[in-house]
């Protein structure tokens, strides 16, 4: 029984020793490394990038009144179109006290002298008619009543204009009426009825009354990152995706680049702006925001490789050429590249279309 044991153990021994020879034996072996083979092909590159930004009109006017005052009425609201001229708000004029004061006075001022002319202008008439005084003095008289009945009327158009801001003479065309001062949409009317409301002055811009554009001229305006602002000039050609309407793709040219940057957190950029074709029976509305795609470079019909196939070593790019397919071999084989999308790059030079290249490592 003993000694089957010791057979038994040794049986076991030499097992695990086999074992552990064969198991070194085979990892001490070398590999055998296969890789996929990719073959040129021929195709077209482009290199684009990528604007955000948003639709404008070309032409926004924001109307402002031309006196101060009051809304007192309000003719529009926002998506109406309008004409230039239309008027869009009336404005009820808060008289200066001061103003009010001075022009009243005036106007008792004008009266007196016309009341003051008027006796002198009779009196005149009557010695005329008895030839007791001569023509001149007659004329210069009438000359007097008739001035002072001017100024009269003068200063109370002036009171009229201070008081209520309309001149009687001139009411159509008062400025207590906001008219539209071109053709368009109304996009905003940020007053109410009641609402106070200031001229533009020196100090002050004014209160804006409404908002109008023309919509039937859009431009695409969006930002340019300073690595790519070098490559895009004035009339390229875009497409535009609209966020709100991705079933249409309308077509730009680039009609402005910006010569200054604006600095954004940490990031130099300049404004782009480009002339929108909007395709017929599509309606775009101001504030959309966009993306515009502009090719920066391209190139038709050439051989191209995958990326990942080319190694790139300082200045100078290699390929590896399949020379015998078991094992594989490869010679590694410098290629001169041309325009690259990220994925695949131009093979100017180097090898054909008949080429066998190293691909990725199978697993």
């Amino acid at each position: 029984m003993k000694r089957f044991f010791k057979i038994l153990i040794w049986v076991i021994v030499a097992a695990v020793f086999v074992g552990t020879f064969v198991f070194l034996y085979k990892n001490s072996q070398p590999k055998v490394v296969t890789y996929q083979i990719v073959s040129p092909s021929t195709g077209s590159i482009e290199r684009t990038t990528v604007l955000t930004g948003k639709i404008e009109p070309r032409d926004q006017i924001d109307i402002k009144p031309q006196i101060s005052g009051i809304i007192s009425e309000i003719l529009v609201e926002a998506g109406q179109n309008v004409k230039a001229g239309d008027v869009i708000a009336r404005i009820k004029v808060i008289p200066d006290a001061s103003q009010l004061s001075s022009a009243q006075n005036r106007v008792e001022q004008a009266k007196i002298a016309l009341a003051d002319a008027t006796d002198k202008y009779e009196r005149a008439k009557t010695l005329y008619d008895r030839k007791l005084i001569s023509r001149e003095e007659y004329e210069t008289a009438q000359a007097t009543f008739e001035r002072s009945k001017s100024d009269l009327t003068g200063a109370e158009d002036a009171l009229d204009i201070v008081r209520n801001g309309v001149s009687r003479y001139n009411a159509s065309e008062s400025n207590t009426m906001v008219r539209a001062t071109i053709d368009g949409l109304v996009l905003d009317v940020p007053v109410k009825v009641g609402s106070s409301v200031i001229q533009a002055n020196t100090f002050n811009d004014g209160t804006t009354v409404a908002t109008i554009a023309d919509m039937t001229k859009l431009i695409f305006k969006g930002n340019v990152d300073e690595t790519e602002v070098g490559q895009l000039a004035v009339g390229m050609p875009m497409t535009i995706s609209v966020g709100a309407m991705p079933e249409i793709e309308p077509h730009a040219v680039i009609e402005y680049i910006s010569p200054k940057g604006n600095e954004s957190s940490g990031a130099n950029t300049f404004e782009l702006k480009a002339a929108l074709e909007v395709p017929e029976g599509v309606s775009l509305r101001a504030g959309y925001s966009a993306n515009a795609s502009v090719t920066l470079s391209s190139a038709i019909d050439v051989l191209t490789v995958p990326e990942s196939v080319v190694e790139f070593a300082g200045d100078s790019t290699f390929v590896y050429c399949l020379t015998d397919s078991v094992p594989q071999k490869f010679d590694r084989t410098a290629i001169e590249t041309g325009l690259g999308d990220g994925v695949n790059i131009e093979v100017k030079s180097g090898i054909n279309k008949d080429a066998r290249l190293r691909g990725v490592q199978n697993k």
